[in-house]
Parts: structure tokens; sequence; C-alpha cells
């Protein structure tokens, strides 16, 4: 008799790390959830798994990579592009509240051009002022329900010299 092993997998998607601390941190929990799994693997190998998850040949290159990569501190002006409910938008940061020490930033930001927010092909209902809680990766902490951040944040550009 043979049995069959089942897996439940999750709607929500590992978000992918865009700093060096968080690929160590993403590197730790993976090496824990295969020591809970029974399938141990070392911590080197944690860090190159990492590697491959992010697009790099191996954990050396992401390291050098990733650590170039500043942490998200967005400011009042600044320029910012990005994804809104999947979809591409540019626009200016309009107000920024700091939250614990700098490790989370509720921001609303004005888009150059309406976003519609609806993915209904018969209905549409447009933003261009929203508001936003987003961890100092520039990523919103809140998810829709197939897993994705509500918003990215993919570059910044400020407006402060």
């Amino acid at each position: 008799m043979t049995s069959a092993k089942t897996t439940h997998t999750s709607n929500k998607r590992a978000r992918l790390p865009k700093t060096i601390a968080g690929a160590k941190a993403y590197a730790k929990t993976m090496r824990n959830n295969h020591k809970e799994a029974n399938a141990p693997i070392t911590h080197a190998k944690a860090l190159e798994l990492t590697a491959h998850a992010l697009g790099f040949s191996n954990w050396n290159i992401a390291a050098a990579r990733l650590s170039n990569r500043p942490l998200f501190e967005p400011q009042i002006g600044d320029r910012v592009t990005g994804k809104y409910l999947k979809q591409d938008f540019t626009g200016e940061i309009v107000s920024v509240t700091r939250y614990d020490q700098g490790s989370h930033f509720q921001v609303s930001i004005h888009f150059d051009s309406p976003v519609d927010v609806v993915s209904f092909s018969s209905f549409s209902a447009y933003r261009q002022r929203v508001t936003a809680l987003l961890d100092n990766e520039g990523i919103c902490v809140k998810s829709t329900s197939d897993g994705d951040p509500h918003m990215t944040i993919i570059s910044t550009h400020s407006a402060v010299i």
C-alpha cells in the first residue's frame, strides 16, 4: 500500500527581499522551514537557494548587489514609480509618516495619471491619490487575495539635494 503525501499551499506567495538584511532573514526562515519539515539544509545552502530565488547565480553576487541598494526612505516631493494593485504608476509623494523608527512609512502618493483599481472589464474605478503603509523596502504590508502587495515602489527619485 502506498500513501500519498499531500501538501497544503497558501494563496500568499513568499515576498522576495530587496536588501541584504532581508535576504539573510529570508534564508534563515527557509532553513527553519526545512528543519521543521525534517529536511534540514545548511546555512550556506539556504543562502544559495535565496540567491537563486532572487535571480542571482550565487550568494556572493547576490550579497554584493543587494548591499548596494538603499533602504526605502521616502520624503515629501520624491518622484516614485511602482505598481498599485498590479497597475504601473508614476507619481509624487505628498505626505509621509514614519513609524517604528523607520521600519515602516505611511505614504500618500498623487499619481500622474489615475489608476484603475478594478480588474473587472465592465467596470472601472479610478484613483489618483492613495495612501499605503510600506515597509523599509517600499513594499505595502497589505496584500491582495492572491498574495501580491497592494503597492510596491520600484524606484525613487529624491527632490531633496
